[in-house]
This record gives C-alpha cells, sequence and structure tokens, in this order.
C-alpha cells in the first residue's frame, strides 16, 4: 500500500474528521471563553476589589534603562495578571467541558437503562407459531 493511499485513509476516516472538527469548535470556544473572562468577567471583578485590573499585574525585576550609547534596554518583570486570566479561563473551559462530559454520561446511562425491545423471531419460529395457531383455532 502507497503512502499516499495510506494517509488518504487514514484522513477520511470519520473519526479523524470528527476530531479536526472538534478542534476547530474548541478552539472558537476557549477564544469565547477568553473574551468572557477578559472583557465580562476581570473588570468587575477588579472593580469590587478596589478599581483593579488584573491585566496590568505585575512584578518588576529589572527596571528599563537607557545605556550611554542610547541603546534602550527593556525592563524584565513578571506578567502574574495575564496569568491569572489565563488559569480563570482554564477553569471556566474545563468546567464547561466536564458539565458537557457529564450531561453526554447521563444520556448513555438513561439510554443504556432503557430496556431493549426483543429480538424479532426468525421466519422459521415465526411460521411454527402460526402452524400452531392454526390447529388450535381447528379443533
Amino acid at each position: 500500500m502507497s503512502l499516499v493511499k495510506e494517509f488518504r485513509e487514514f484522513a477520511v476516516k470519520g473519526n479523524m474528521i470528527d476530531m479536526a472538527v472538534g478542534i476547530i469548535i474548541g478552539g472558537a470556544f476557549g477564544k469565547c471563553v477568553s473574551s468572557l473572562v477578559g472583557d465580562m468577567l476581570m473588570p468587575p471583578l477588579g472593580l469590587i476589589m478596589g478599581k483593579m485590573d488584573f491585566s496590568q499585574y505585575t512584578v518588576m525585576l529589572r527596571a528599563g534603562e537607557t545605556l550611554a550609547d542610547g541603546k534602550v534596554v527593556p525592563p524584565i518583570e513578571l506578567r502574574f495578571g495575564p496569568f491569572l486570566n489565563t488559569v480563570i479561563d482554564f477553569v471556566i473551559v474545563a468546567f464547561a467541558v466536564f458539565m458537557l462530559v457529564k450531561a453526554i454520561n447521563n444520556l448513555r446511562r438513561a439510554q443504556e437503562a432503557a430496556p431493549a425491545a426483543p429480538p424479532e423471531p426468525p421466519a422459521q419460529e415465526k411460521l411454527l407459531t402460526e402452524i400452531r395457531d392454526i390447529l388450535k383455532t381447528s379443533r
């Protein structure tokens, strides 16, 4: 089997397509959650906590400076505010995925718990049942 043919079979399998769609949707969902956290949740939370903007929280390790030859050395800082926003994004996404998986598992359990219809009897058995019923009524 050629490499191209093998790759084509792999790429068009149903699971591969489903995974690709899931990744694309997940990326879009991540952007929505980031916007929710950054634009909707963090501003009021910062206001409640004294007009703080978490995205601007930093710890200065070394201040920026201009050297004698005119070169500018940028400051070095730990930006823990954006990290805090990212952690909140993660918690919200993880909770949403947990709730989705929980709902799917509940649906599967309910589907498995539902009694399955008895299987259709084979044709021979149907025929024998009809013959038996005819014999009972003819007596």
